[in-house]
C-alpha cells in the first residue's frame, strides 16, 4: 500500500513539473512576441491557456483523492498541501502570461514607444525565479528556495524603474499614454509572476523545513 502511495505522490510531482514547464514556455513565448513584435505568437499564448487550466484541475483532483483515500500525515501531508498551493500559483502565472499577450496585441497596433530594455530583463529574472523555485521543489532544496525569495526585490526594483520612466513619457507627451500604460501593465504582470514564484519558493521552505517564512514571519519570531 505504501509503495502504491509513493508512486502516486511521484505522479503528482511530475504533474507539477509539467505544469511549471508549460508556464515557463508561455512566459518565454509572450516576451518573445513583445520584443519581436510577433502578433501570431502573442495570439498563440493568448489562446493557449487551456492545457494549463486543465492540468490545474487534474492536479487539484489528484490531491483531493490522495487526501481522501490515504489520509496522510507528516511530510506526506505537507507535500500534498504544498502541491495544492503551488498548483494555484502556477495557474495564476499562466493567466498573467495571457494578460501580457493581450497587452502585447494592443501595443503592436501602434509604433514602438521606446526600446525595450528593462521589461525583457524583468522577464528573464521572473522566468529564472520560476525555474529555480520548481528546481528547489524537485530537489527539496530550501537554500535555493530562499535565494529565489531574495531575488524578488530585484524584479520589484526594475518594475519601479519601468514605471518611473514611462511616467515621464506620459507627462511629456499625452499621445504616449495608451502605450505607456500597456507597458506599465506588462511590467506589473511580470512583477506578479515573480511574486507567485516567491510563493512557490516559500512553500518549498515550509515543505522541507516546516518553517513559515511568508510575511517575514520567521524574522519576527527570531526578533521576539
Amino acid at each position: 500500500m505504501q509503495r502504491h502511495f509513493d508512486a502516486e505522490l511521484q505522479l503528482l510531482n511530475q504533474d507539477i513539473l509539467q505544469m511549471g514547464s508549460l508556464v515557463e514556455a508561455a512566459i518565454g513565448q509572450v516576451m518573445k512576441a513583445l520584443v519581436d513584435r510577433n502578433a501570431p505568437l502573442a495570439e498563440a499564448v493568448k489562446n493557449g491557456d487551456d492545457p494549463i487550466n486543465w492540468l490545474e484541475i487534474a492536479i487539484d483532483e489528484r490531491c483531493l483523492e490522495l487526501l481522501a483515500r490515504h489520509q496522510p500525515a507528516g511530510s506526506d501531508l505537507r507535500f500534498i498541501a504544498m502541491a495544492l498551493k503551488i498548483n494555484n500559483d502556477l495557474e495564476r502565472m499562466g493567466d498573467l502570461a495571457v494578460n501580457i499577450a493581450e497587452r502585447t496585441l494592443d501595443l503592436l497596433k501602434e509604433p514602438l514607444l521606446k526600446p525595450l530594455i528593462d521589461i525583457p530583463r524583468m522577464s528573464l529574472l521572473a522566468q529564472q525565479m520560476v525555474n529555480d523555485s520548481l528546481d528547489a521543489f524537485v530537489r527539496r532544496d530550501a537554500a535555493l528556495a530562499r535565494n529565489v525569495c531574495q531575488r524578488d526585490d530585484d524584479v520589484d526594483n526594475l518594475n519601479d524603474q519601468v514605471f518611473r520612466e514611462l511616467l515621464t513619457y506620459m507627462i511629456s507627451d499625452p499621445k504616449t499614454i495608451t502605450r505607456a500604460v500597456d507597458l506599465i501593465l506588462v511590467g506589473r504582470h511580470l512583477e506578479r509572476i515573480a511574486d507567485h514564484a516567491t510563493n512557490v519558493a516559500e512553500d518549498v521552505i515550509y515543505l522541507v523545513q516546516g518553517k513559515t517564512v511568508k510575511h517575514h514571519l520567521e524574522e519576527r519570531q527570531l526578533a521576539t
